[in-house]
């Protein structure tokens, strides 16, 4: 697909079962900053990770319901679970590009040393997530599935304490850490507390396809740091939810410490 013109404004949809996928929204509107963002989440059954593929299928179909009436220029599915589940079925479905995202196996594995996946158990039982590892680093990652980690960041995502709960992440030793679940990426920083060691997430990688399809011109050869487009009030985005009031407040604390990375 052709790039839409700088001037030219355009419509996006991005999805996540709850809140974690406004870190991919913020990357997304650094980059593409005069389109008009749709937020959809589904806080009535949130998280989705420990729920059958079926079920997550069928749950999200039914939250994306109508979204063709957006005539959007993409959907960024911002759930590494529905991503690894039924996006196949989402790209079948929509005309607009589709865009998920994948844990960052591959740049956490060149590494070398253990690498340790922290996912959904919806998105470690995946034959996506299996294929995935398999090519990339099939003999030295471990994958765990948290199964109250996204609930605990959902409900606390605005008073986090400096160290998690230690029941809520495995005690293994790794060389590098992956998140698998965009619910995480809220946490990052404890999570290379616990571990001591790099910690990879697919934030700014799906971010950068993503811009690849539907990115202005304006921003070619921008710099990690060097362009802060809009703040984030001047952002167009439109919340599909029930409490948008938290969703905007966290919005506008996601984008005052984020940094634009090519």
């Amino acid at each position: 697909m052709e790039k839409q013109s700088a001037g030219r404004s355009v419509s996006v949809v991005v999805f996540d079962s709850g809140i974690g996928g406004l870190n991919l929204l913020c990357a997304c509107a650094a980059r593409v900053p005069h389109a008009h963002y749709y937020y959809i989440c589904d806080e009535k059954n949130v998280p989705y990770g420990n729920r059958p593929p079926e079920e997550i299928t069928r749950l999200t179909l039914s939250a994306l319901g109508g979204i063709e009436e957006l005539n959007p220029a993409a959907l960024v599915v911002a759930c590494n679970t529905v991503t690894a589940n039924c996006i196949d079925k989402l790209r079948r479905k929509f005309t607009f590009p589709v865009v998920g995202i994948q844990p960052a196996v591959k740049p956490a594995a060149a590494l070398g040393g253990k690498c340790l996946v922290l996912a959904t158990n919806a998105t470690v039982k995946s034959a996506a997530f299996l294929n995935l590892v398999n090519r990339y680093a099939p003999a030295d990652t471990t994958a765990v599935g948290c199964e109250r980690l996204a609930d605990y960041v959902e409900k606390n995502v605005l008073s986090l304490p400096d160290r998690l709960p230690e029941d809520l992440l495995p005690d293994i030793h790794a060389d590098s850490v992956v998140l698998g679940c965009t619910h995480y990426t809220f946490v990052k920083r404890q999570i290379e507390a616990r571990y001591n060691c790099p910690v990879f997430d697919g934030t700014e990688g799906t971010a950068a396809h993503f811009w690849e399809i539907v990115g202005t011109a304006d921003h070619a050869g921008v710099k990690s740091g060097d362009f802060r487009p809009l703040a984030e009030k001047e952002l167009k985005i439109t919340y599909i939810c029930q409490n948008t009031d938290r969703y905007t407040q966290i919005m506008k604390c996601l984008f005052s410490n984020y940094k634009l990375h090519p």
